[in-house]
């Protein structure tokens, strides 16, 4: 029985080793353009697609493939008696194998200065209506759309058959692959002013296998989001592990909230998370003063933390980390020395983000929440610093030194689960009062965790105070200036309070809730 297969790929990664090795088995190759041009300089026997069409190609190759000679030979149902007497009235040759991946519109629209017209012709019409078909019918027709699964076609073909599990499992990715194609078209095509259109289609690519979930009966993997036209963020997903255990789900989860701290900041800037939330933060000019004043935020809660840096990490800064137990140390690269001396420790996670330094910018893409049977959808939370309103509304104004930090605990408190409360003093994080179920239960912990130090700092609050009585805690316990939302029905209490203890207090117009 002869056996047919047709060959058409944008990517032409183990191409020829894959028709080298179906020739081999006496597999009859068929190709288009490009691809037929690549086997037959390698030697590869290999006709057009035209011999089994009867039909040129016209529209400067716009249509080569949409035709009965093509589809008829993949849809036709090898049972149905009916179905091969078409084909045979017609002169048509059923087809057994179809490799095909699709024009680079992703890579097209990637480019600087892309116009409509070029992303338009790089949208393929042929290759995925033929996979479409083939995948269709994978019971009498395999289908193939990833180069890695080569080797195992040609294996199993070797063998003498494919395995309606192999040939199912490869249908299921063919349309999947066809399936992210469409997404990429469709979000390129989407108008800027739609910001939540009305259906929507997000496509993942698995990253990581993981032992598994936050316990060990969970079990997971880690996907990162196929993102067209635009690079994926510095994170998690850029990272390249330098050293250490292998990543684990909590691992994974932490390491982006300490990212998405550092990288809020412009200046150089460290942070040390614990369970998503950071118990550490300082910005400085010098990397490694930035990391002893984080770590002075919770000594104790940093054992066994995630230290995320915003600059390289040099000799100096490694050689003050090295002294503690960490889980992970993530940052956009480290100095060869630095490295070394961290590597020492076998278990520590490194994690590269790729890049030389991080500035605070706003994220494009979406911050989506899964609830049972469906998403929520949100922009970032990614208001630059500038924007912020500062509102005074007490009698004493805000120092300058005061200004200043009110500003980075203002800008740090969004990173704290709600009801967040932050206590800081020269950029640096002193005590935090996360995730309880009323605001004055937080201040009570930030002021405990920050101890004698909470004299004369300043506090930043992510939403408004519903009660005066937080404000009046703070007051006796040293702090000297708030930031908050405001909004209150209560205002005017929280005012009062603060001016019979001479803080400053000044009002945003915008909250942090971070749940």
């Amino acid at each position: 029985l002869k056996v047919r297969a047709i060959l058409s790929v944008s990517d032409k990664t183990g191409l020829v080793d894959f028709a080298q090795g179906l020739h081999h088995l006496g597999v009859e190759i068929y190709s288009t353009g490009g691809t037929r041009r690549a086997l037959a300089s390698a030697g590869v026997p290999v006709r057009s697609v035209e011999e089994l069409t009867h039909f040129p190609e016209i529209l400067d190759g716009r249509v080569k493939t949409l035709h009965p000679g093509v589809h008829a030979g993949i849809l036709a149902k090898r049972n149905l008696p009916s179905h091969l007497e078409q084909l045979d009235r017609h002169q048509f040759s059923t087809i057994e194998l179809v490799a095909v991946n699709l024009y680079p519109f992703v890579q097209t629209i990637s480019k600087k200065g892309v116009t409509l017209d070029e992303a338009l012709e790089n949208i393929d019409i042929g290759g995925p209506t033929m996979i479409r078909a083939a995948a269709k019918s994978f019971p009498y027709v395999v289908v193939v759309v990833d180069p890695s699964d080569y080797p195992l076609v040609l294996e199993q073909l070797q063998r003498g058959e494919i395995s309606m599990e192999m040939r199912q499992k490869l249908a299921q990715k063919a349309f999947q692959h066809v399936s992210a194609y469409d997404a990429a078209i469709a979000q390129y095509l989407r108008l800027e002013q739609e910001k939540f259109p009305q259906t929507m289609t997000v496509a993942l690519k698995k990253r990581l296998d993981l032992r598994y979930g936050e316990n060990p009966h969970q079990s997971a993997a880690f996907y990162e989001e196929e993102r067209w036209g635009q690079a994926l963020e510095p994170g998690v997903t850029t990272v390249t592990q330098r050293g250490g255990k292998e990543l684990s789900f909590n691992n994974i989860l932490d390491a982006d909230a300490a990212w998405n701290v550092v990288a809020d900041f412009a200046a150089p800037t460290v942070a040390i998370i614990k369970h998503t939330n950071p118990c550490g933060l300082s910005s400085h000019p010098q990397l490694a003063e930035a990391y002893r004043r984080a770590y002075t935020g919770d000594p104790v809660s940093a054992f066994g933390g995630i230290v995320a840096l915003n600059r390289r990490v040099d000799l100096a800064t490694a050689q003050e980390m090295e002294k503690i137990f960490y889980e992970i140390i993530i940052a956009p690269d480290f100095d060869d020395d630095a490295q070394a001396l961290l590597q020492r420790k076998r278990d520590l996670r490194l994690l590269a983000v790729g890049s030389s330094q991080v500035e605070a910018s706003s994220r494009p893409s979406w911050d989506f929440r899964r609830v049972r049977g469906g998403f929520l959808a949100q922009t970032w939370d990614a208001l630059p610093q500038d924007r912020v309103e500062m509102r005074l509304v007490t009698q004493r104004e805000t120092t300058s030194q005061e200004k200043t930090d009110l500003l980075f605990a203002w800008r740090a408190v969004k990173h704290v689960k709600s009801n967040a409360i932050l206590l800081a003093r020269d950029l640096t994080l002193l005590g935090m009062g996360a995730g309880q179920p009323n605001r004055v239960t937080s201040v009570k912990i930030a002021l405990e965790r920050a101890g004698d130090r909470a004299q004369g700092s300043v506090l930043a609050s992510d939403a408004f105070f519903p009660f005066p009585d937080g404000v009046e805690l703070a007051a006796k316990g040293g702090v000297k200036a708030i930031i908050q939302p405001g909004g209150s029905v209560r205002d005017e209490e929280a005012i009062r309070v603060a001016d019979q203890y001479g803080i400053a207090m000044v009002f945003t117009g915008e909250r942090h809730f971070r749940h």
